[in-house]
């Protein structure tokens, strides 16, 4: 199923012309070797990245210390670059969408080189007066690295309210993709 993008949301006419990802989880099932990891990997997409993130195998009667699932993770990394590099460039022209990579060892998870991407917004003094607190605190080193955090933390406390929005605003984008034309 196709989404058309209007003047409304998902990002409305900045980001018309983006390539639909729908079918990223698919397409990255069966592009990926199946001994990277353990079953499907989790693919989070949103307009700027998308990040695959695996579980890899267990240690195999290695030590199950933090330092031997670093040194697995490490050596994971080392050992797949090349071939993550050519389906990341498969997937970017596919897509419009810079790839990054994490995987998963135990309770160690890691996400290598992913974008931080500059988010402009306007405060009023009241929401500036409690990034500065943050920062005055030194909870974080800057308003930039305070935001962050705020995002982080409530993000953190409604990922289910967050996740309903985003199981309604797809209903909602199903609807207008089904709905009659306008011609």
């Amino acid at each position: 199923m196709r989404h058309t993008r209007g003047l409304g949301r998902p990002g409305g006419w900045q980001h018309a012309g983006l390539p639909d990802a729908a079918d990223a989880g698919q397409w990255f099932a069966g592009r990926l070797p199946g001994e990277w990891f353990v079953g499907e990997p989790a693919i989070e997409i949103d307009r700027e990245e998308i990040v695959v993130i695996g579980e890899l195998p267990g240690l195999d009667g290695e030590s199950d210390s933090a330092a031997a699932r670093e040194g697995r993770i490490a050596r994971w990394r080392e050992e797949t670059r090349a071939a993550r590099m050519r389906i990341a460039d498969e997937a970017e022209a596919r897509y419009g969408r810079k790839v990054a990579w994490g995987v998963t060892l135990g309770d160690a998870k890691v996400l290598f080189t992913h974008l931080a991407v500059p988010v402009m917004t306007r405060l009023r003094q009241p929401e500036r007066k409690v990034l500065d607190t943050l920062v005055d605190a030194g909870v974080a080193r800057s308003r930039a690295d305070a935001l962050a955090w705020t995002v982080k933390l409530a993000g953190k406390h409604a990922d289910s309210w967050l996740a309903e929005l985003r199981d309604a605003m797809r209903t909602v984008d199903d609807l207008r993709a089904n709905g009659p034309d306008a011609d």
